[in-house]
């Protein structure tokens, strides 16, 4: 059933892909737009969400996807982006996208545990030390609302955020120690991660409510009326792929995010599902703007699905919410884009929680890269790590800034076998 459940969502998320539906990568919506009005051919916009999203897929979702074996969704979801955009939108066309779409979800979840099996041939397994890759970011990801409200508004603002962030989390952890919660005569453990991004988006959003808006207001909805509908119209292939998502989070088969992706790792399904949904009231602006003007719709919409699988208490219930959760995100487009509208200050926090993620994702992911790497090989590790950082740096970028720690970590782990092999190296203990 769980190989099912992939394959499944391989099939609709290549179609949906496939026929400008939906595409999963933020940036692709856009351009998707640009071929269906005509001015951007086929061709063109298979080789652009190539060019976006492999890098991503092998840089960024697989490492992840590697390091706690579990899917993550940008593994899957933006491959299905490219196949669906590189087949022809034509009666065969939309057939072949279906069938590659899910030989490829299927190729992830059975490649997967040939990849689990074949560490454990190597001279010298470096599966365990890999997950130290994402040990950072659960930590780190609570000072993420702290800094977007030092983007959008100012730092002294974000100092606050943060300092009364930092001071919330302190007091959880004092809480938490001193069993100074009970109730009925059992101590109640708070996670502080999760207590100190609550009163961070508390800040973030207070803010965002109060920011006025110069001029006069865009009616978004009206503006872009004939694509909401158009999204409104394909509403049952979103229902179907957001319940085919909820039920796999739901089987701990995949997860949204790294964030929760590591807590699941480390079986914290409760703390998972609060930064799985912080994650998804960062992305409604984001989602529901791009989405309005472009007619393109995420596969995933709002995110808010994983929330779902990680909370409902079976498979079925998930598959059933998360398809009635999807519907309800598109109905309500057009209430939304009027309440982005009414409130700038929202509408505009989206993109600075997203860039705020980014870079917080960027510095963890070095760090527990470099974590993992010298863990793997010490000393070569952080030599590697730092001169790979710094080469793709002055080359360009042309590996993410969030890739280069997971990647820089495989990497590592490969050469240290090599290393072992030829007897240079001698196995850490």
């Amino acid at each position: 059933m769980e190989t099912l459940f992939v394959i499944l969502i391989g099939i609709v998320a290549a179609v949906l892909s496939n026929r400008n539906i939906a595409v999963f990568n933020d940036g692709l919506r856009p351009i998707v737009s640009e071929h269906i009005e005509g001015r951007l051919k086929r061709r063109e916009l298979g080789l652009t969400a190539f060019a976006m999203s492999f890098g991503l897929v092998i840089g960024f979702g697989i490492p992840f996807t590697l390091s706690a074996s579990i899917i993550l969704i940008h593994s899957i979801l933006l491959g299905t982006d490219i196949i669906g955009l590189a087949t022809p939108k034509n009666k065969w066309g939309t057939p072949v996208a279906a069938v590659i779409g899910g030989l490829y979800g299927w190729g992830l979840i059975a490649g997967l545990e040939g990849f689990v099996k074949l560490f454990e041939h190597l001279p010298l397994n470096f599966l365990d030390p890999l997950g130290q890759v994402g040990t950072p970011v659960v930590v780190t990801f609570m000072a993420f609302p702290a800094l977007a409200v030092a983007m959008q508004f100012s730092i002294k603002k974000g100092i606050l955020t943060f300092v009364v962030s930092a001071l919330v989390r302190q007091l959880a952890v004092w809480a938490n120690t001193s069993a100074f919660i009970k109730i009925g005569g059992n101590a109640v453990s708070l996670n502080q991660e999760g207590m100190a991004l609550i009163v961070g988006m508390i800040f973030l959003f207070t803010y965002a409510i109060k920011e006025k808006q110069e001029g006069a207001s865009i009616d978004l909805a009206s503006v872009f009326s004939d694509k909401v509908l158009s999204i409104k119209k394909n509403v049952v292939f979103f229902m179907v792929i957001g319940g085919l998502i909820a039920g796999a989070t739901n089987l701990l088969l995949m997860a949204g995010d790294p964030i929760s992706l590591n807590l699941l790792a480390e079986g914290k399904q409760t703390d998972a599902g609060i930064a799985a949904g912080a994650r998804a009231i960062g992305f409604i602006p984001l989602v529901a703007s791009t989405a309005i003007a472009t007619g393109v719709y995420s596969p995933v919409g709002f995110t808010l699905i994983f929330v779902v699988g990680l909370f409902s208490p079976n498979v079925w219930l998930a598959v059933l919410t998360g398809a009635a959760v999807i519907f309800g995100e598109v109905m309500l487009l057009s209430y939304i884009a009027r309440f982005l509208d009414k409130f700038p200050g929202v509408r505009n926090s989206g993109e600075n929680i997203r860039n705020a993620m980014t870079k917080l994702l960027e510095v963890a992911l070095l760090i527990g890269g470099a974590n993992a790497s010298n863990t793997i090989a010490p000393g070569f590790g952080f030599f590697f790590i730092a001169g790979f950082y710094l080469i793709n740096e002055v080359a360009g970028r042309p590996i993410v800034r969030m890739a280069v720690g997971p990647l820089g970590a495989i990497a590592v782990g490969i050469i240290a076998n090599i290393l072992v092999a030829l007897g240079i190296m001698v196995i850490p203990e």
